[in-house]
């Protein structure tokens, strides 16, 4: 027995002093989630666990909703705020709850029974490890281990994500109520030629016709207001969520106007590459195919014996002896060779495997695809910008020279100072997805641009032609 015990001993040992006994980090494993987002966005992400960390919190997005919202500020609110973000953050603690689990020492087991007949009592003690488990303690940890660290880069990746989904949202409300107010200009501007109409029309100075031309802009232009200002509503609801705010904080303000567009085209090259070194899902993805090898190398390894207990036992017997010596349990590999457990880890590991593979190819199309939009909205924005816009405007310019002159009708003012209207809605649509695709781009790209373009704000937003009428 002594032999024995002695035999298992160093396998026992050698299990333990490599599987550790790996206890809970002060930050639960979200030190590099921190990192990864500070590294990527410039923002501070962080786990609240404790009454303080909330309190802390709240206190950081009051301060920040203290001024109008530009699109950074936003998404820090929605970093510190969102609880949807913070219970994505506790799958932290749950791997890593596995992970020190898998390197403690499993409980050993202990059986007593006391039976007697007559004068005669006989008592059965037995303790009982798991010997199998001990042998493969070190690779349940290592498994687990990659597991913990393939959960804070689905973690990291979450945080990111959620940021775009922010700069979206953000992106939308602002171009949404910027539009709203220029509805309200035109509204304005169409009342008053509404007016203007029904007067002339009482004089006699005016066909019927004409006058309706003017009183079915004024209605349309009433039903696009109400259109703009629920659509206003609506994309400031959304951005609401993914900040996380209710109550008092839902009184925040948003600048006026979205940012310029870049003074030139970004050009950023080898963006395929960039993407697949940068993006989380797809770290991730490797390390599991990494998890997977393993487990499936474990499971190789105790087809044929899954279940090996040896226990300690010491027996007592009136005026007998006692009884001292170990005993061995054994799961016969009778009917159950393990080929389907086996076959079961392959079908998984070549199943991650292609996934991976399936990721990264529509990763590099996505990347293609959102840049070459990327490039035509930025395009399409910019000739709104210097050729359409201005061309309206010098359209309206000059027919306002022939009305004066009495070349032309009033009429024939208002119908080119509404293509002008048509034409500044345009660029305010051609603005706002623009930098929808910007948000897009980073998405694909990690959560960040190789280059950033420069962005200025100091443009003078294109002029309504209310003002104008």
């Amino acid at each position: 027995m002594n032999a024995f015990f002695k035999r298992a001993a160093g396998p026992l040992a050698a299990a333990v002093l490599l599987a550790g006994c790996a206890g809970f980090a002060p930050d639960g494993g979200f030190g590099p989630v921190a990192d990864t987002t500070r590294d990527r966005l410039g923002k501070d992400a962080i786990w609240a666990r404790s009454d303080a960390d909330r309190n802390a919190l709240r206190d950081r997005t009051r301060e920040l909703l203290a001024k109008p919202l530009d699109a950074d500020a936003a998404i820090q609110v929605a970093l510190l705020n969102n609880a949807g973000l913070q219970a994505q953050y506790a799958d932290l603690g749950i791997a890593e709850a596995d992970y020190v689990q898998a390197t403690r020492l499993p409980n050993p087991g202990f059986s007593f029974s006391r039976k007697t007949s007559g004068d005669e009592l006989k008592i059965d003690r037995a303790v009982t490890i798991g010997f199998m488990n001990l042998l493969a303690l070190p690779f349940a940890a290592r498994i687990e281990e990659s597991r913990f660290a393939q959960t804070r880069l689905a973690v990291a990746d979450a945080t990111l994500r959620r940021a775009e989904a922010a700069r979206r949202a953000w992106v939308q409300a602002v171009a949404a109520e910027q539009a709203a107010r220029y509805a309200e200009q035109v509204r304005r501007a169409a009342e008053t030629g509404a007016l203007f109409a029904r007067d002339l029309a009482r004089a006699g100075n005016v066909s019927a016709l004409d006058h309706a031309r003017e009183q079915a802009f004024y209605a349309d232009a009433a039903a696009q207001l109400a259109r703009a200002r629920e659509r206003a509503l609506s994309a400031r609801e959304q951005l609401t969520r993914e900040l996380g705010l209710w109550g008092g904080d839902i009184a925040y303000t948003l600048p006026d106007r979205l940012p310029d567009l870049p003074k030139a085209r970004p050009a950023m090259q080898d963006l395929e590459g960039y993407a697949v070194s940068q993006r989380l899902d797809l770290q991730a993805g490797r390390l599991q195919l990494d998890s997977l090898s393993r487990s499936l190398g474990l499971t190789r390894a105790t087809r044929f014996i899954s279940v090996l207990d040896v226990s300690y036992i010491h027996n007592s017997e009136t005026s007998r002896p006692r009884e001292t010596g170990y005993g061995i349990d054994i799961e016969v590999p009778l009917f159950d060779w393990g080929g389907a457990r086996v076959a079961r880890a392959e079908a998984v590991y070549m199943q991650a495997a292609a996934r991976l593979a399936e990721q990264a190819i529509n990763a590099r199309s996505l990347v293609r695809e959102t840049y070459a939009g990327y490039q035509a909205r930025y395009d399409i924005a910019l000739h709104y910008r210097d050729e359409v816009v201005p061309l309206r405007k010098r359209i309206v310019d000059e027919s306002l020279l022939r009305y004066n002159g009495m070349l032309i009708s009033v009429f024939e003012l208002l119908t080119d100072a509404r293509e002008q209207v048509n034409a500044v809605n345009g660029y305010l649509d051609a603005q706002r997805d623009f930098w929808l695709a910007d948000s897009d781009l980073r998405g694909t790209l990690g959560g960040r641009l190789p280059a950033a373009p420069s962005v200025a704000t100091s443009a003078t937003p294109p002029a309504a032609p209310s003002q104008r009428q």
